[in-house]
């Protein structure tokens, strides 16, 4: 049997089920008066039905995800707008907590799914009337609270219930091409991010925040509805619904928890640019155009970065692609942003901090590889569900964690052109973290495995 195989016994041990990810499927019966009997799948890692159902996934996470990566744009208007400019305080909160407890709860759904499989592709109806209530609501909001009980958490309660259900079938659909359609559909964020920014600063300007926030409800119902019939998994139910044991012995590996502590490290700065970068830019005299182009620009850079990563990850040892993605952030973070105010270098800054660091969370593919040649048992979507903890807890920390160093106006007044800001201190944390994300690399090279 090849190494892609998949092979199931049913509950009275009476067959065996292989996959060879051909579209093949051979079912051999133990009985005597049953040869065998072979079921037709549709091919993984090519054809219509593969690539159909990756251009769902692709438009879902730019639906899902795009809306909190464009926070940028509500967080200027909040902390500039009646009701919540009298009191800004705990706004960063508001979409860091959508995509940390996006994140923070996906060990859980993903358990749910192993052992309630059925229940799968029901979710994410749910999840998506959950996001639309969640908008709704929001939109009705007048305190800070208010926006992060709706906006952040409730938004995450639905979009996690999408999201988990995609990347398990998504394992399904790719074997060969697994890293390039992770990447290709996590480039989806990045293009609503290019696009997203835009659309609200314009709505918000002419019609506020609550006419905006009712209309991208209804065109999330309307966009991400018909897109859920090509969310579906590849296999027939009867082959995963036997895998209930819940397996988390791959936590006790290393290959498991040196890549993730870079993975918690990178997290905590990583959200800082795409939080401030609006702000950040009003504050140098420039306009809200022109921050809105900045968050674009780092969406844009990172539907390019999740791809290139993601192939760079069908192709290379692991740690190796993060620290490229690491060294890459760190240069445009200390070099980009902390030497200029000018709006041209803080564009180029915005594009490679995009390009590298956004292309990060594409390595996941190639660390869940390395998981799996340590623990051959561990389950595809607990190892995801775990590295996404890691990054929500970077998510929500980068938050509350942000507005702090942003508070204690370090170097301003003193040290020059970016540095001098009063975003020093957050400059300066953002590049650490990123080059924190490397520190795998250099682990495997002093033999540590």
């Amino acid at each position: 049997m090849m190494d892609s195989d998949i092979a199931l016994t049913d509950l009275h041990g009476e067959d065996r089920v292989y996959d060879r990810g051909d579209g093949n499927l051979r079912r051999r019966f133990r009985q005597p008066s049953v040869t065998q009997r072979e079921f037709t799948l549709p091919p993984a890692d090519q054809g219509k039905d593969a690539w159909l159902f990756l251009a769902g996934c692709f438009m879902v996470e730019a639906l899902i995800w795009g809306f909190p990566f464009s926070f940028g744009v509500f967080q200027e208007y909040y902390t500039t707008h009646e009701p919540f400019s009298p009191r800004p305080s705990g706004i960063a909160v508001i979409g860091t907590s959508s995509t940390g407890i996006m994140y923070l709860s996906c060990p859980v759904l993903f358990a749910a799914f192993k052992r309630w499989p059925h229940v799968r592709r029901h979710c994410t109806l749910v999840g998506l009337a959950i996001n639309t209530v969640a908008i709704i609501t929001a939109s009705f909001a007048t305190q800070v609270s208010h926006l992060i009980l709706t906006q952040g958490v409730l938004y995450a309660v639905g979009g996690v219930m999408i999201y988990c259900p995609t990347i398990l079938f998504l394992d399904e659909w790719f074997i060969r091409r697994k890293g390039l359609a992770f990447g290709m559909m996590w480039a989806g964020t990045g293009v609503s991010g290019v696009v997203l920014p835009f659309i609200m600063s314009a709505l918000l300007t002419r019609f506020g925040f609550r006419t905006t926030l009712r209309a991208y409800a209804v065109a999330l119902m309307v966009l991400a509805l018909p897109l859920l019939y090509f969310i579906r998994p590849r296999l027939p139910l009867a082959q995963t619904s036997l895998q209930r044991r819940l397996d988390l012995s791959f936590l006790r590996t290393s290959a498991f928890w040196i890549p993730q502590s870079a993975n918690v490290a990178q997290g905590l700065g990583y959200f800082i640019p795409s939080i401030y970068l609006p702000t950040y830019a009003t504050s140098q005299g420039m306009t809200g155009t022109e921050g809105t182009v900045m968050l674009a620009l780092v969406n844009m850079g990172v539907v390019f970065g999740a791809i290139w990563v993601g192939a760079l990850t069908d192709r290379m040892h692991v740690s190796s692609v993060m620290a490229l993605c690491s060294l890459g952030a760190v240069l445009a973070v200390f070099l980009f942003w902390g030497l200029a105010v000018s709006l041209p270098m803080l564009c180029l800054f915005s594009l490679l901090y995009g390009l590298t660091a956004g292309g990060f969370s594409a390595t996941y593919t190639g660390i869940v590889q390395l998981v799996k040649e340590q623990d051959t048992a561990a389950d595809t979507g607990m190892i995801f569900g775990f590295l996404a903890v890691g990054r929500g807890i970077g998510a929500l920390a980068s938050g509350p964690l942000s507005e702090a160093l942003l508070h204690m106006q370090t170097w301003k007044g003193e040290a020059k052109l970016g540095y001098g800001t009063g975003y020093g201190l957050l400059i300066v944390f953002t590049g650490i973290t990123a080059a924190a994300g490397g520190t795998s690399f250099i682990a495997r090279r002093m033999g540590l495995k």
